[in-house]
């Protein structure tokens, strides 16, 4: 799946909220960090700024990405490379992965061999969306399962990894890190409708555009954004509110 920087970045303010309120509840020093899916390097600029002198490098599985990233952080080593096939062995004091894990399958091996290459003391810090339920997301399902482009789309909501509750990643990081888990539901005023499905062609949207020719993806996109004007009603100044909910992890290895 091809990610774009530019489209990203439209929305680079509200997207790193987020990272920045996870990376203030990581404890202790950091020499030595990497970041998970940088995409254009907002996430690693963050946090260099909290830890000047860490060590820090970054990868991304996007050629666009790695390029936007490369481009705003030229002292930083960031790769090219898939978080699955990833093998650096550490030790890190800290691994972020800011909304990246929701693409990645196998959260039952990910998440404690990601644990198991941190230094003594050191944190994995992980943000999701946690918006399948949203109507947001439930849309786009139910516009892709047209007849007129069901047929090439075909499951792209398989794409993201299922949704966990906090409580079932509790139990899995038990016994290996001491666990921090918070969710925060964030409301973004947007330009309407056409807001709604701007944001979301950065991300969410991505899988299921992909496959759609031109003319498709035009008829998608209209078939779409009118049911999202049907489920975020306008403020009277025209703007709707997206709430967007995320699920937040720091888990800290013991010393």
């Amino acid at each position: 799946m091809d990610w774009s920087a530019r489209q990203y970045t439209k929305f680079e303010s509200e997207r790193s909220r987020p990272c920045a309120e996870l990376l203030a509840r990581v404890p202790g020093e950091v020499r030595r960090a990497v970041d998970l899916g940088c995409g254009p390097g907002n996430s690693t600029e963050l946090i260099l700024a909290r830890w000047p002198e860490a060590r820090v490098s970054a990868l991304d599985s996007s050629p666009d990405m790695v390029a936007a990233a490369r481009e705003r952080l030229p002292g930083v080593e960031v790769v090219e490379a898939d978080l699955v096939s990833w093998d650096d062995p550490g030790p890190f004091d800290l691994i972020l992965a800011n909304a990246v894990l929701q693409w990645v399958p196998e959260h039952e091996r990910v998440f404690p061999a990601l644990v198991e290459r941190l230094a003594p003391g050191g944190s994995l810090a992980v943000q999701m969306p946690d918006n399948l339920d949203e109507p947001s997301h439930r849309l786009m399902r139910e516009v892709a399962a047209d007849p007129r482009w069901a047929g090439r789309i075909g499951d792209a909501a398989g794409l993201r990894t299922p949704r966990r509750p906090a409580e079932w990643y509790a139990g899995l990081l038990h016994g290996l890190a001491g666990v921090d888990l918070w969710r925060t539901t964030y409301f973004h005023p947007l330009a309407g409708a056409a807001g709604i499905v701007e944001w979301l062609k950065g991300t969410g949207l991505r899988p299921f555009l992909e496959p759609l020719g031109a003319d498709e993806r035009a008829g998608f996109l209209a078939a779409y954004e009118a049911a999202v004007a049907e489920a975020y009603p306008a403020l009277p100044d025209g703007t709707v509110l997206l709430p967007f909910p995320r699920l937040f992890i720091v888990a800290t290895r013991g010393r």
